[in-house]
């Protein structure tokens, strides 16, 4: 299992110091963390929906990144941020666009 990011100042470090990048589903924050693994925050507003809608949302995302960890490179603070678009889409559809992204800013292996 991943390494998650817990703290409210983690996540604020990376909102502040870290690049985004956007697709259609999801925001991805990143900063470097200066240490061997990479830790993972998702976040999911309740603008989404209700909570089964928005906890539904985080699973997806969760398990696109648990299945794809080896894809990723080591050492950094990943924030995920589900858009309003992300509710009622489908694994594949989470899963693509949380590549797109890891690809967008250079952290993906082919």
């Amino acid at each position: 299992m991943f390494e998650s990011v817990r703290k409210n100042y983690d996540f604020l470090n990376v909102y502040h110091h870290g690049k985004s990048y956007a697709n259609k589903y999801l925001v991805m924050y990143i900063v470097d963390n200066q240490m061997s693994i990479n830790r993972f925050g998702i976040t999911v507003s309740k603008k989404v929906g209700n909570s089964v809608i928005r906890h539904r949302v985080t699973r997806l995302i969760r398990e696109s990144i648990r299945l794809n960890e080896d894809k990723f490179a080591i050492g950094y603070d990943i924030v995920i941020v589900a858009r309003n678009t992300a509710k009622g889409k489908k694994y594949q559809d989470i899963e693509s666009a949380v590549l797109h992204l890891g690809r967008i800013h250079k952290i993906v292996k082919r």
